[in-house]
């Protein structure tokens, strides 16, 4: 890692340049969080898990590898479980940075939100938002007109990857389901390559989603450990 070229540091991964034209993305052991309590919808490191980094990792290996042979576009190329790190096709972000997120079942801050129209824990259609990624704004909400106003993306890029969110929701959650486990939300970056394809970033790991089994929230190292059981 000491010969390449640092060009990010993230909350949960580094990335670095490669010579070939792709990026490598250096998975930490660090986790969004509050008061030493993990939350995905966090804005900032609230704790650090030894190992989380590895199982993020083996779990973004197992999806992207499970997406791209369902012939949804990533940035994957491939990966060194021995080193954490991830090998990812170019990318670029929309606007500053964008978090997309699809729910299965309302909780977190949907509920916050939408407390006075839904109970906790009830079902949502695949329902898909988007929150521009503004640690000093709490991450707000924006709307797809309101996106292609600001030139943040097109009405077609839009409708693209609200289309690929439910795909590779309903991936993860037929997966998750086959082991007993519910997926209530999950959380996806896009970018976009030269030519203005949508592909899918970052990474798919139990940091990024909430499961539940039973009625009870599952923590992301135990899920991790329960998915690779």
């Amino acid at each position: 890692m000491e010969n390449l070229k640092l060009v990010y540091t993230g909350k949960t991964k580094n990335v670095y340049a490669l010579e070939n034209g792709n990026f490598l993305l250096k998975f930490k052991d660090d986790c969004t969080g509050k008061d030493g309590v993990f939350d995905p919808g966090e804005n900032a490191v609230g704790l650090t898990i030894e190992g989380v980094g590895d199982v993020n990792l083996r779990m973004s290996i197992y999806f992207f590898e499970k997406i791209n042979a369902a012939g949804i576009y990533t940035h994957y190329v491939s990966a060194d479980l021995e080193n954490t790190t991830m090998e990812v096709k170019a990318a670029k972000p929309f606007g500053h940075g964008l978090e997309v997120i699809c729910r299965h079942k309302a909780v977190g801050s949907f509920i916050r939100r939408y407390g006075a129209y839904i109970e906790s824990g009830a079902d949502l259609p695949a329902y898909v938002e988007m929150t521009f990624k503004d640690d000093e704004k709490g991450d707000p909400l924006v709307t797809k007109d309101a996106l292609v106003a600001l030139n943040v993306m097109t009405d077609e890029q839009y409708d693209t990857i609200k289309e690929m969110t439910q795909k590779i929701t309903q991936i993860v959650a037929d997966d998750l389901k086959e082991k007993g486990l519910i997926l209530y939300d999950i959380k996806f970056e896009y970018g976009y390559n030269a030519d203005g394809k949508v592909m899918l970033i970052d990474e798919i790991a139990s940091g990024n989603m909430r499961v539940y089994k039973d009625g009870e929230y599952i923590d992301p190292m135990t899920l991790s450990k329960l998915f690779f059981a």
